[in-house]
């Protein structure tokens, strides 16, 4: 019966034991507390496997603004920093993601109010995810808008270290100088998506089939450039032509394998359709796959700031627009001075009467998807510098743009759809200027154009009206 007593050291075990079992969920709960409160360092830099976060509070007049309390927030990371003199201050978070830049309104100037008291910004590894606040004298009226602007990909623009600004800050309200700058955004949203745009409508005008697949090609662009640079080792140029190239190929390699053979079957337009939905999610998961869930960088350089007729982008935003209005030079002068672009064209106008004249379409409509898909590798390449990040489904998004753009233009038109997709760059741009129009719905502005075109010109604007029956 004495073995069944527990002697003295036993309970005495057992009574630390209970106190430590007390102790352990008030620890756990106090540590985001002491996390929060503990000194942080507010000078990070980025390397490869390190994400930095800066906040910056100026004046209207572009000046730092010091002593102001700063919460940066996310991924179960909490972070108080105070501002100075000397510039942005940053920190090191620890994964990437979605954080949350707050003031704390009590530390502002008399006589100043945040604009916006708080904003998002989307932290890469190997670079500063930079939020600026403006304090003005007006209380915030307009929608909240940072440093980096939200591209339809998910992504955004990271500014060069150093710089307060960037292209995409602006603050509420309307102005001029706003109004000219989301008009540059739209230009170059507009060039992009040209480039791309040109594709769809041609594979439309020379088989009649609407490619829901092209926003895949548009973010392989992107991807396979990504992939040269930081996994394979390339430097820049290798790896972006070898980017165009394998996405040119692709094209090549989809007519040979999949569509031609569809055609010899006589399979119908809708059944295509539905095959193009099929390869769209396959390669949108087989993206995932290669580059996961997160947003990504091409280069993890930040880009520098130019300023043009007013119009403030990063460097690689006016060579992303430059090698745009190149390529679409070089689509018109094909179209227009080569004979196989005029072949193009007249398959496009009446495949019967072109394979009567000796066009042997099926070789027309292989050129057709090889240089379309070529195509939009290039513009998803140069859409993800310009813009600063992409992800793996920004084709997807893209792709309701694109069918806008070529839907305005009219359908089966290369000029349409350079008109379409400058009309489509400019208005989504600017619609935030709209009082009361969040920024979070300017792509809905693209959809809104889509459905009024069907009602009023179903044609589009360079298009022709059709006869039926």
């Amino acid at each position: 019966m004495t073995a069944d007593r527990p002697n003295l050291a036993t309970a005495a075990r057992r009574l630390m034991a209970t106190l430590v079992a007390a102790a352990i969920p008030a620890v756990l709960a106090a540590a985001p507390a002491m996390a929060a409160t503990a000194p942080v360092a507010t000078d990070c830099t980025p390397e490869a496997s390190t994400a930095c976060v800066a906040a910056i509070v100026m004046d209207e007049e572009n000046n730092f603004v010091p002593d102001v309390g700063v919460t940066i927030s996310g991924a179960e990371f909490e972070a108080q920093v105070t501002t100075n003199q000397e510039g942005p201050v940053s920190v090191e978070v620890p994964e990437v993601g979605t954080y949350t830049i707050t003031l704390d309104e009590a530390t502002v100037p008399d006589g100043l109010f945040p604009d916006p008291p708080e904003i998002e910004v989307t932290a890469q590894r190997g670079s500063t995810a930079r939020g600026a606040i403006t304090l003005g004298d007006q209380p915030a009226g307009g929608a909240p808008s940072g440093e980096q602007g939200e591209s339809p990909g998910g992504g955004a623009e990271t500014p060069a270290a150093g710089e307060a600004g960037s292209e995409e800050a602006t603050s509420g309200g309307f102005s001029f100088a706003n109004a000219w700058q989301k008009f540059g955004l739209g230009i170059r949203l507009g060039l992009l998506l040209a480039l791309a745009s040109v594709g769809i409508s041609l594979i439309y005008g020379t088989t009649g089939l609407s490619n829901f697949a092209h926003g895949e090609q548009f973010t392989l662009g992107a991807v396979l450039a990504f992939m040269g640079i930081n996994m394979w080792g390339l430097s820049f140029w290798p790896a972006a032509i070898l980017a165009v190239v394998i996405c040119t190929a692709t094209g090549f390699v989809q007519d040979v394998v999949l569509w031609k053979p569809l055609r010899r079957r006589n399979t119908r337009l809708t059944q295509l359709m539905i095959i193009t939905i099929g390869l769209s999610i396959t390669l949108q998961f087989t993206i995932q796959l290669l580059i996961g869930n997160g947003s990504e960088r091409i280069l993890s350089t930040n880009p520098t700031s130019m300023t043009i007729a007013g119009i403030r982008l990063s460097s690689w935003s006016w060579a992303s627009m430059a090698v745009a209005v190149v390529a679409i030079l070089f689509m018109g002068w094909f179209l227009t001075r080569t004979r196989v672009g005029r072949a193009t064209r007249a398959v496009s106008d009446n495949p019967a009467l072109a394979s009567a004249t000796g066009i042997n379409p099926d070789k027309i409509v292989r050129v057709v998807w090889t240089m379309s898909t070529g195509f939009a590798g290039l513009a998803g390449l140069m859409y993800g510098l310009s813009v600063g990040t992409f992800s793996w489904n920004t084709g997807m998004q893209v792709l309701l743009l694109m069918f806008a753009a070529v839907t305005l233009g009219g359908l089966g038109t290369a000029y349409g759809a350079l008109a379409g997709s400058m009309v489509i760059g400019v208005v989504v741009e600017m619609s935030p200027l709209i009082p009361g129009m969040p920024n979070d719905l300017r792509y809905a502005t693209a959809l809104a154009i889509l459905i009024l075109v069907l009602l009023l010109r179903p044609q589009g604007l360079l298009g022709r009206r059709e006869r039926i029956g």
